[in-house]
């Protein structure tokens, strides 16, 4: 019998589980962008982008939901992917690489830099453009490719930059959900945001009163959804609110479980229900939801939004510039400058076996924007610059990767 497992393994078990499929979704999110980029550029294009324009709804009596099949994976699926992301946050705030100032310093203000340069390289050539309100786009780190990268160097990345990455992937997570929620809401809705403030407060009620039911959340939460979604603040932010007040705390302990186990005459049902309630809700819905999102809703997201006409001249279009120096150049000079200011203000320190230019390495693969790039143009540009700053995503993250990738992998000593 492998149980009672101790409390490092708890910790442990997640990140395991997370790198793993985002490593193994991160090739499938590569094929998913490559066969979109395919058939955008094919004889078959006008059938492929048209499919993504099909309307899909419910309608009942006079309640009409209708939108493109498009709008239902970035408005509905990705709010999933938010959900999960609201969960990866509250795991590593409370008992992760973010849970204490100290470890969480270095990663923090990696990330603010890997933020705020990009957006200041992007706005100095965007201002007064038509394609300025563009400026969350460089922002955003995709965490898929950049753990799939990493496992291909395997070794060759220190562990201690490899947390650092993850941590500051997190962190990046955290503004690109502020910069949506603040940067990218118009025209609210008070009465719709005001019913959706209702249901979360009903979610609060529920987990106080003791109600364990996924199905009954489940119900609520898409009532939530409805209301962000109608209200103008956009309804992934409800995904996001929803997965950090998911209870990180399991029911029955392990000590309780223990005695569970040496009554032995509790009855099979009290057993498996004993089992299951060992493990947090937080634990138990991202290893159910994780696999969907990293191998269904992830590729589905790159199929709809990552096709785009690759027109000659297309990556000397300002927006897409300005897009791929934010990326580019804006995100490791952003992480490597605000980090080196924390270490010499004696706020964090580099980890174990990791030298400057090993972060510089790894500011490089940050700047794989991809999924919540992707995303934020949506929301921030209209349709005529929406294809150049895709260019610009798509051309900046290729370019991230290969240059950070080679940086790694050819180091010749750990603290290189």
């Amino acid at each position: 019998m492998h149980l009672p497992k101790e409390p490092v393994d708890r910790l442990l078990a997640p990140v395991q589980r997370f790198l793993h499929i985002q490593a193994a979704s991160g090739i499938l999110l590569l094929l998913a962008t490559v066969a979109a980029l395919v058939a955008a550029n094919s004889a078959w294009a006008d059938a492929f982008l048209g499919f993504f324009q099909t309307k899909a709804g419910v309608r009942a009596g006079g309640f009409v939901l209708e939108h493109t099949l498009k709008h239902w994976i970035n408005d509905a699926l990705m709010a999933v992917f938010f959900f999960v992301i609201g969960l990866e946050v509250k795991r590593e705030v409370v008992s992760g690489e973010l849970s204490s100032l100290r470890a969480a310093a270095l990663p923090l203000a990696a990330a603010l830099g890997g933020m705020a340069v990009p957006a200041a390289i992007y706005l100095a050539l965007q201002a007064g453009e038509p394609g300025e309100s563009g400026w969350g786009i460089p922002m955003a780190t995709d965490i898929a490719f950049v753990v799939g990268c990493m496992a291909v160097l395997g070794r060759r990345v220190p562990n201690g930059l490899r947390v650092m990455l993850l941590s500051l992937a997190i962190a990046d997570d955290i503004g690109a959900i502020l910069v949506i929620a603040i940067g990218y809401t118009a025209g609210l809705d008070l009465l719709a945001l005001g019913l959706g403030a209702v249901g979360i407060a009903v979610v609060v009620l529920l987990q106080k009163l003791g109600v364990r039911s996924i199905p009954v959340y489940v119900v609520v939460g898409a009532l939530v959804w409805f209301a962000f979604h109608e209200s103008g603040v956009h309804a992934t932010i409800a995904g996001v609110i929803l997965g950090w007040l998911t209870p990180i705390r399991p029911w029955v302990d392990t000590e309780r479980l223990q005695g569970i186990l040496k009554e032995g005459g509790s009855g099979g049902r009290t057993l498996a229900i004993a089992a299951r309630e060992s493990m947090s809700p937080l634990e138990r819905l991202e290893t159910a939801l994780h696999p969907w999102v990293g191998f269904v809703i992830m590729p589905l997201f790159a199929l709809a939004n990552a096709g785009v006409r690759l027109e000659p001249g297309a990556f000397r279009d300002p927006v897409a510039t300005a897009v791929g120096l934010g990326l580019v150049v804006g995100k490791p000079v952003g992480i490597v400058a605000f980090s080196w200011v924390a270490v010499k203000a004696g706020l964090a320190r580099l980890p174990a076996g990791v030298g400057w230019g090993a972060v510089a390495a790894g500011g490089a693969l940050a700047g794989i924007g991809f999924t919540m790039s992707l995303f934020i143009a949506g929301l921030a540009l209209p349709p005529e610059l929406l294809d150049a700053a895709k260019v610009g995503i798509l051309g900046a993250s290729a370019v991230s990767a290969l240059v950070g990738m080679c940086a790694l992998g050819l180091r010749k000593q750990p603290g290189a």
